[in-house]
Formats: C-alpha cells, sequence, structure tokens
C-alpha cells in the first residue's frame, strides 16, 4: 500500500512523515521536494502470536509512504505551478492521499496564508486536484472528439460520456471519490488515476494544548462534516507530541503518552484509520520460522490469501486451517486451538477475516 501525504507548506507534512516511518532526514535530504518511507504497522495481535511460537522471524505489514513538497493551490505562479505538476505526477502512483491540514497557531512558523482555517485549506488543495483531473479530461476528450470524427467507435463513445460526467462533477468542484461507478466504469477510469478519485484521510495536526481534547478539536474546526463524505476520513494528532514520543520505545513512550491525555499514538490511528479507509484487513501466516501479517482487502478468498502467501500456495490449494488470533493464542498454539474446537476447514470461498490466522493445505 502506498499513500501519498500533501498539503499546504507548513502544514507539518514532513513532521509527519517522519512520525510514520520514524524516518531521520539530515539538513539536506529534509528539504527535498520528495520523500519516500516505510511505516511498520503496530499489531498487537502479531506480537502476542510471535510470544506463543516464538519464531526467527516476525514481519509487520508495512505502508510506503510519499511526502511531497507543500502544494500553493490554484492561484501558484507559474514557475511553482510547473514544480506542481512534478509533484501531481509522483501521486498519481499512490492508492491513498494523506492531507494535512493545519490546526496549531506558531508565531514562530506564520501560516503561508495568514491565518488559520482548516476548512479553507483542505478545499484549496482538494481544488488543485480537481483542476489537474479537469485539465487531464479536457485533453484526452479533445482527441476523443477527433477520432470520433473519423470513425464511428462505440468503446470511444462510452469513455466520452463517462469523461463528461467527470468534467461534470469536477467544473461543481466536487471530488470524482464522491460519484459511484460501475464496474465498467470503474475500469475504464483505473488508467487515468485521477486524483480526486483516490480516498483521502485529512488529518488535522494539532497544537499540545489540544491533545486532552482531540476530537473536538474536529468539530472546532468545521471538519466533522468531512467524515460522512463517500471515500474520505478525519484524523487529529498533535504532531509536535507525536514527533517526541516517536523517538520513544516501550513504558517511557507510554508514560509520556499518558501525560498528555492520548490512550494511543498518532502513529496508530493514522494507520488505522487508512486501513479502515481502503477497506483493507490484516491475516496472518505462524510457525517457528516466521510469524507475518499479510494485508488483503476486505472481502479476499482464502484461495487468494493463499496466492499472497505465494503462488504455490494457490495453485495446489486443498484447504485452508482457520483459527482466530486470540483462540490461538489462548489454546497455546495449533493443537491446543484444535482440542478446544476452535480450528475450522475452510474451502477456497472462504472470505478471509480481519485477524484470521491461515495454514494453508496444498498439493505439492
Amino acid at each position: 500500500m502506498r499513500t501519498g501525504i500533501i498539503g499546504l507548506p507548513r502544514s507539518g507534512k514532513t513532521t509527519l512523515f517522519r512520525i510514520l516511518t520514524r524516518a531521520h532526514l539530515e539538513a539536506a535530504a529534509a528539504h527535498a521536494p520528495v520523500h519516500i518511507g516505510v511505516a511498520t504497522v503496530p499489531d498487537e495481535r502479531l506480537d502476542r502470536l510471535a510470544e506463543i511460537f516464538r519464531p526467527r522471524k516476525v514481519t509487520h505489514a508495512q505502508v510506503e509512504y510519499v511526502d511531497v513538497a507543500g502544494l500553493t493551490g490554484p492561484g501558484a505562479l507559474a514557475s511553482e505551478r510547473s514544480k506542481q505538476a512534478i509533484y501531481l505526477a509522483e501521486l498519481r502512483l499512490v492508492d491513498a492521499l494523506l492531507h494535512v491540514v493545519r490546526g496549531f497557531e506558531d508565531p514562530a512558523l506564520p501560516h503561508p496564508r495568514g491565518s488559520l482555517d482548516a476548512r479553507r485549506d483542505l478545499q484549496e488543495i482538494e481544488l488543485e486536484l480537481m483542476v489537474s483531473d479537469l485539465d487531464q479530461i479536457l485533453r484526452r476528450s479533445e482527441r476523443i472528439e477527433k477520432d470520433l470524427k473519423k470513425r464511428k467507435d462505440p468503446e470511444l463513445e462510452h469513455e466520452l460520456a463517462l469523461l463528461a460526467r467527470c468534467r461534470q462533477a469536477l467544473e461543481a468542484e466536487r471530488p470524482l471519490r464522491e460519484l459511484e461507478f460501475s464496474a465498467e466504469e470503474e475500469k475504464r477510469l483505473s488508467s487515468f488515476q485521477f486524483l480526486s478519485r483516490k480516498p483521502m484521510l485529512c488529518v488535522l495536526n494539532l497544537g499540545d494544548e489540544q491533545a486532552a481534547e482531540l476530537n473536538r478539536a474536529v468539530v472546532q474546526h468545521g471538519l466533522a462534516a468531512l467524515a460522512t463524505r463517500p471515500g474520505t476520513a478525519v484524523v487529529p494528532v498533535a504532531g509536535r507530541i507525536e514527533a517526541e514520543l516517536a523517538e520513544l520505545e516501550g513504558a517511557d513512550a507510554d508514560e509520556l503518552r499518558r501525560s498528555y491525555g492520548l490512550e494511543t499514538s498518532g502513529r496508530e490511528r493514522v494507520i488505522g484509520a487508512t486501513y479502515a479507509l481502503l477497506g483493507l484487513i490484516s491475516f496472518f501466516t505462524v510457525g517457528e520460522v516466521e510469524c507475518r501479517a499479510w494485508t488483503v482487502r476486505r472481502g479476499t478468498t482464502a484461495l487468494r490469501a493463499a496466492g499472497i502467501v505465494h503462488s504455490d500456495l494457490e495453485r495446489g490449494f486443498i484447504r485452508a486451517e482457520v483459527a482466530r488470533w486470540n483462540d490461538l493464542v489462548a489454546g497455546g498454539g495449533w493443537a491446543g486451538a484444535r482440542e478446544q474446537g476452535k480450528v475450522k476447514l475452510e474451502g477456497r470461498e472462504y472470505v478471509v477475516e480481519d485477524g484470521d490466522v491461515l495454514h494453508i493445505r496444498h498439493s505439492g
């Protein structure tokens, strides 16, 4: 999974990138236009399973984050817009967008617009994404219209009609993620990699004084309704505090987090919200060699899950032994879980659930 981090300058984008990936950027690298890093997905369930099986290796799921330079909105100068085009092209390759919106005051780091307004900032960047998509639609529609003047083509006519529908939404300043498409239309649109179609997680970056009342701050900044829109979610974080927490481990991190009234780390909440937004779940494979978390889309079958682990398992699939992670822990392993009747034999059409542990029986 690849997530692009966007936002206005001085919103705390790169700080969040560091929190998520625990990357330590050198002074020169900190000013680079694009940073790419990998975040290990925290999962207590996998840790508990590892305590039972004591494998030689424990492999958590991972998320790749791409942090692009701060976007400046549709009103940017010509020189800035050429740079933004490069940044936006990088974002077309991601699965989701993580939009960092500033909600903190800092006289030493003034807001580029002169005042705090989370809804204004959000809409400004959203509009930039829609303008980019609209430009792409206009150019493609022009080419199709030229081709249709030369010859009649039902496929091109369908594509032109679909693009016209998208254009109408964008001109009404409605992002494409809020439109419903058929499976065939989804397939047609996939090659365009439209930015406003990508699921978006809005991260409201708050000051220290708001840490104990994060959800209240979402309402105060006028972003509560955003979570009800299709393909969109909101997560509040106190960026400076989370940056401190990212430097600590274990009991020290827990103590500092509790002192600020935080139940969980912002890192966990952001990654968890991204999974939920994309409809992702985790299943596990366990053994003496490795305990590992695998990320799949909700609705994935046992056969497809087997193929994600290894293509040979999918080709030779016979059955899947399935247990809930907590039942496996309670039973002390597969043998104990079987004795307690907590292990099921499932076929290829079984739909994997979040927290399942799979042992694939296969031929060959």
